[in-house]
């Protein structure tokens, strides 16, 4: 089994931040930096691996801002089951499409995935780590429900 070291973890939360910060808005690669380290502290205290949640934080929103259209094409390119309520507000797909992208693009485990699936509707099949992200997500200090 490969071993992924903290070192080539480091290096990849790197490569990412460049890549999402050539695809996201300025305000949204905010919103995934400060999930990401929100993600990082939840995990250091409640001992789970800091860099996962630091990897998996960062790339949360991945999907958020692909337009109705592109959504639903990824969806149906990628043989992605959606429910009625996620037909008729697509702002929720991104959840799922980012969790499956992230695996795609970047093979994050199991885990990982499931943390991104559920980051924004939260499922009783949640691990510790999706309770990590759902919590960052919501907490991370740029969050503004003012908007």
């Amino acid at each position: 089994m490969l071993k992924i070291t903290h070192q080539d973890k480091m290096e990849t939360i790197q490569n990412i931040q460049e890549e999402l910060q050539n695809i996201l808005s300025p305000k949204r690669y905010i919103h995934s930096i400060g999930v990401m380290k929100m993600a990082q502290k939840l995990a250091k205290h409640y001992c789970l691996d800091e860099q996962t949640a630091a990897l998996t934080g960062l790339v949360h929103d991945i999907a958020k801002e692909l337009t109705k259209e592109q959504s639903m094409e990824y969806i149906q390119q990628n043989d992605i089951e959606i429910d009625q309520i996620e037909k008729y507000n697509h702002k929720l797909l991104h959840a799922k499409i980012g969790a499956h992208m992230a695996k795609q693009k970047y093979q994050f485990n199991e885990s990982m995935e499931k943390a991104i699936r559920y980051h924004t509707t939260a499922s009783v099949h949640m691990d510790k780590l999706a309770k990590i992200i759902y919590i960052a997500d919501k907490i991370e200090e740029n969050r503004n429900y003012d908007q």
